[in-house]
């Protein structure tokens, strides 16, 4: 096997993705005594146009031709994959040369996210621990298996493909998972994600995010969070992307890390190895505690958002050379240092749009970031944000009440207000006080993030 490339004393890097999550790693990367030149696709955030320089072209995954020429006119040294869709659509086997290597798996190692059934299979057969499931196209067919159950039984519905986080309904009893069916494989909610449907058991437990680094072979564990996906406070209302993140997690010991190590994480990795899949980049793993022991919810096969926010202002040391490790294969891994964590606890809320999830408003002033970034131990990370341009045909009533310069709403989730603490309740609290600076009209927040911890 031939030897993993040698990180060079300055790394120049395109970080791919325009989001929350996106500025978090940009943050950190800066930080990096290695890092050169860093760039961006997408200049529109705020927040990473701060800090990174913009591609010189508008991106797509359909004319990654265009990125790889940008690659080697700038000497790029390493491609940092944010978002999933890229992954899937398989930036990572376009972009990859003997010049340039890529933090992000392959579009045949992506499947564990991008195609749940597969992923399912997958697990099926290596004996990783997770729910019972069922497989279905027809509508006809998953109603069918739906009314051969008890009426009172609980299922999980979800569509097999990417649904950017809410394709999956958890349903209480038989009438509801019929109902999901319904807006999965014949109203066609989400799309093609719904072609294939995945009918689960519901399992019973508390849920964790565990994190792990691979070069393919050996893995760097990351500290496990928890996410909070339901809309409302108590973990009401519909699934989205997320509203808030926190770590560290009591749920999580050594015993339970080593157990989920032993029976999933290194078991995925094998088990992709079998099928002539080398994954490289960061597995995600959606960990639910049953009474049974840890069982897999489902893979994800990037840095979570918004627990990557949540994350990386715990993380000590530099972040560069891991992900360069990971990006260089097999070996590269095990010559990298340790990672160390601030022992304080962070919480991540974020701000979200009126009409989020479903029909989110954009263009909505937003004030008060500059005030909220003075407090203590706060970072803001734009999620879904833009500045304005005042077009020839915009008009100053419909400008007027903004400041200059002040930005938009551009997404569902706006903005995502960090804060470290000594403890969870301290970290929450300021997090809130905050979040409480920022204004922008119809303004969605849960204050609850934690809280049951």
């Amino acid at each position: 096997m031939p030897r993993p490339p040698i990180i060079p004393d300055r790394v120049n890097i395109l970080l791919v993705g325009g989001g929350g999550r996106e500025h978090a790693l940009a943050w950190k990367l800066k930080q990096s005594k290695r890092l050169g030149r860093l760039f961006t696709t997408h200049p529109q955030n705020p927040g990473l146009a701060a800090l990174a320089r913009p591609m010189d072209a508008p991106f797509s995954t359909k004319e990654a031709y265009r990125v790889a020429q940008f690659c080697i006119r700038e000497k790029i040294d390493l491609v940092i994959v944010g978002p999933e869709e890229p992954l899937a659509e398989g930036i990572a086997d376009a972009l990859t040369n003997p010049d340039v290597l890529v933090f992000g798996p392959t579009k045949a190692a992506a499947m564990l996210e991008a195609d749940k059934a597969w992923s399912k299979r997958l697990m099926r057969s290596s004996l990783i621990p997770t729910a019972e499931a069922r497989f279905f196209k027809d509508a006809k067919e998953a109603a069918k298996y739906i009314r051969s159950r008890e009426e009172t039984e609980s299922h999980v519905v979800k569509a097999a493909g990417l649904a950017k986080g809410k394709g999956v309904i958890v349903c209480k009893n038989g009438p509801e998972a019929l109902d999901a069916i319904r807006r999965m494989l014949i109203e066609r909610e989400f799309g093609d994600a719904a072609d294939e449907i995945i009918i689960e058991e519901r399992l019973e437990g508390p849920e964790v995010s565990v994190f792990a680094l691979t070069d393919g072979r050996d893995l760097v564990i990351l500290d496990a969070c928890q996410d909070h996906k339901r809309l409302r406070e108590n973990d009401e209302g519909p699934n989205t992307g997320g509203m808030g993140a926190f770590s560290p997690t009591p749920l999580m010991n050594a015993k339970l890390m080593n157990e989920v190590q032993g029976k999933i994480l290194v078991p995925t990795i094998d088990a992709l190895r079998r099928e002539g899949i080398e994954y490289r980049g960061l597995l995600y793993a959606g960990i639910m505690l049953t009474p049974a022991g840890p069982k897999v919810l489902e893979f994800n096969v990037r840095f979570g958002d918004p627990e990557c926010q949540t994350l990386v202002p715990r993380m000590k040391g530099d972040l560069l050379p891991l992900l360069w490790a990971c990006a260089a294969g097999p070996g590269a891994l095990a010559n990298a240092d340790d990672v160390e964590w601030d022992s304080r606890h962070s919480c991540c809320i974020v701000l979200a749009s009126p009409g989020y999830p479903e029909n989110p408003r954009v263009g909505l002033p937003i004030e008060g970031i500059a005030e909220a970034e003075k407090l203590p131990d706060i970072r803001i990370f734009h999620a879904g944000t833009t500045l304005p341009t005042l077009g020839k045909s915009e008009s100053s009533s419909e400008s007027r009440g903004r400041a200059p310069g002040a930005p938009l709403t551009s997404g569902g989730r706006v903005l995502n207000v960090v804060a470290l603490g000594s403890s969870l309740r301290e970290a929450r609290d300021k997090a809130l006080s905050a979040a409480d600076l920022i204004q922008f009209e119809g303004k969605q927040v849960r204050r609850d993030i934690g809280a049951k911890a």
